[in-house]
């Protein structure tokens, strides 16, 4: 077993120019720690730390900039001017739920037919086939609208236009070299796409269709005694929809997170209610955290082990007794899935400790025909946390396998399934996820060629997890002024983590291990003295032996019993020595 050290991960210092955090502080005004965090994200400029710190809607990019955005509104409005059947097609995680309820709310609320399908995981698996699109055709529809899906389906999408239908696609997928033959093709990773953020999930990219769709039909005159629709009450599921995505919290993406997230808060859509209910956060501020650990599991909960379609339901019913009796259904299936979790990652543990020395490959592939492809996209993402390395878990049945794939931040998995193309039968994903279809027969050859791909690129010794600290500090500088000025810096989340500081020579006055192996210190120095958490951790209390530590930490408030008091929540801790 592998000698615990500290720290535990490798400490990287940003660093920023003192005069333009000089200005920063000066001219916003805000604390001199605040504006080296704000530099240490590269906002350089009074106008880019006031676009960040009060994210608005008008400050999101034209939506026409989109390439075949025109096209894709003026084929939808085609269709609802001419009374055609629409269905929106859709994924079964976070964001295609909410992709699916964002453009079916809109659309219906219109007055316009329109109907949803999601396939089912097991049973249909990811993105179009032939049976659906045949059952489409049997009802009449005309015009398919894809949402976080469709744009590696060429073969569909060519099947649906011999049908007769149509096809819009809404992805943020990595684009093929090859384009399906849609009306319009609407992703921001498109090389001839001039949108000029390309982070959007896909809910994001429907939210500004939204914005494109509704313009056109107000300049056609659609609007006249009827009711404008307020997009803005859509972004508690655009928040969702993006948070659950991880994408990263960066320009229009923290944008609808702020404010999906205050209206999340204000809960004035009823299966939000009833969902925040059933977590127990009903009359709590709900920041990205608690949307991550507790809404957003439960809404994809519905999609791994069940049917998405109820948390579709959920997310657009008006009546609070079917939404309650919803989201106790989403809870039941959500401890399902932990339950389902918890037997595979331990199966997967024990087979690493008796096989594989994790320190010494650059990869991790494991398949099973018990495991549940529902649930292995999680266990991977807790297994690239603990070993930091690519992880690719597989579900078998019948000689097939459905993969799913979580990566680090050294190595684009889409990219390293690209040339593992001859070994797959389906690929697709983005850099840090991907999921993909195999045979049972070339997984160990498929393993040994990913485990080759990736060592082009990364020694084993470079696969080190880091701690990127923002700014050096005092104890005495962490003031509730000072937290309450890095509140604002939220949401945090992917591509805006929660800021780090850094301490140097701490005294730890006494240390115990509470709840699940948490550790908890009080530390002092400069006069002050704070309490501490250090989660999952409590197997280092004997290693604090010493005169001083260095700590990295994120400064927050802990309410307890209705005392509000600062807390350090650590990142990781070194002695001076080493660190």
């Amino acid at each position: 077993m592998k000698a615990i050290t500290l720290p535990t991960t490798q400490w990287r210092l940003s660093e920023g120019d003192s005069d333009i955090q000089d200005m920063l502080a000066r001219e916003l005004p805000i604390h001199r720690i605040v504006s080296r965090i704000l530099t240490s994200r590269h906002i350089l400029t009074p106008d880019d730390a006031n676009r960040y710190l009060y994210p608005s809607l008008n400050n999101l990019h034209n939506p026409l900039l989109m390439k075949d955005m025109q096209k894709g509104v003026q084929r939808l409005i085609r269709a609802i001017n001419d009374r055609e059947k629409v269905v929106v097609y859709g994924d079964y995680d976070a964001d295609g739920v909410t992709s699916v309820a964002v453009l079916l709310k809109f659309l219906l609320d219109i007055d316009h037919t329109v109907t949803y399908y999601i396939p089912d995981r097991i049973k249909e698996g990811y993105g179009l086939n032939g049976p659906a699109i045949d059952m489409m055709k049997a009802d009449g529809v005309t015009l398919l609208i894809t949402v976080d899906c469709g744009i590696s389906d060429h073969e569909q999408i060519s099947y649906a236009r011999s049908c007769g239908i149509d096809t819009i696609i809404l992805d943020h997928h990595e684009v093929p070299q090859n384009l399906p033959d849609a009306v319009a093709i609407i992703n921001q990773n498109r090389k001839d796409c001039n949108f000029p953020f390309k982070h959007l999930a896909a809910v994001g990219i429907v939210f500004n269709f939204l914005i494109a769709l509704r313009g056109r039909l107000r300049k056609d005159g659609f609007w006249e005694n009827k009711k404008y629709p307020n997009l803005r009450e859509y972004l508690d599921l655009v928040a969702l929809g993006t948070i659950g995505d991880i994408c990263p919290l960066v320009d229009e993406n923290r944008i609808f997170a702020k404010i999906g997230l205050e209206l999340i808060t204000e809960c004035k859509r009823v299966g939000m209610r009833a969902l925040k209910e059933i977590c127990g956060v009903e009359n709590q501020v709900i920041d990205s955290g608690k949307a991550s650990f507790c809404l957003i599991p439960r809404i994809n909960a519905a999609g791994r082990v069940a049917s998405a379609n109820e948390a579709v339901r959920l997310l657009l019913t008006e009546d609070i007794e079917e939404a309650r009796l919803i989201a106790q259904n989403l809870e039941i299936y959500n401890r399902k899935r932990q339950a389902m979790e918890r037997n595979i990652l331990k199966e997967i543990l024990d087979e690493i400790e008796r096989t594989i020395d994790p320190e010494k490959v650059r990869s991790l592939v494991f398949a099973s025909e018990k495991w549940h492809p529902g649930v292995i996209g999680i266990v991977a993402s807790k297994l690239v946390d603990r070993y930091y390395r690519p992880t690719i878990l597989i579900s078998l049945k019948d000689g097939i396998g459905k993969g799913s794939g979580r990566s680090v931040a050294d190595f684009n998995i889409y990219e390293g399934l690209k040339e593992c193309d001859s070994l797959l039968l389906s690929y697709g994903g983005h850099r840090y996820a991907a999921g993909i279809s195999i045979k049972e027969e070339d997984i160990k050859k498929f393993s040994g060629m990913l485990e080759e791909i990736i060592s082009k690129e990364i020694g084993v010794s470079d696969f080190v997890s880091q701690t990127n600290i923002d700014a050096i500090c005092s104890l005495s500088e962490i003031t509730h002024e000072l937290v309450s000025q890095i509140g604002r810096l939220a949401p945090f989340g992917s591509g805006n983590p929660e800021p780090v500081l850094c301490v140097r020579n701490i005294n730890v006055t006494s240390q115990s291990v509470v709840g699940n192996n948490h550790l908890c210190m009080r530390l002092s120095g400069d006069g002050m003295s704070y309490n501490s958490i250090w989660f999952n951790k409590g197997h280092l209390i004997n290693f604090l032996s010493g005169p001083a530590i260095d700590i990295a930490f994120t400064p927050h408030i802990n309410n307890w019993n209705g005392v509000y008091d600062i807390q350090l929540k650590m990142k990781d801790m070194s002695l001076p020595a080493n660190s």
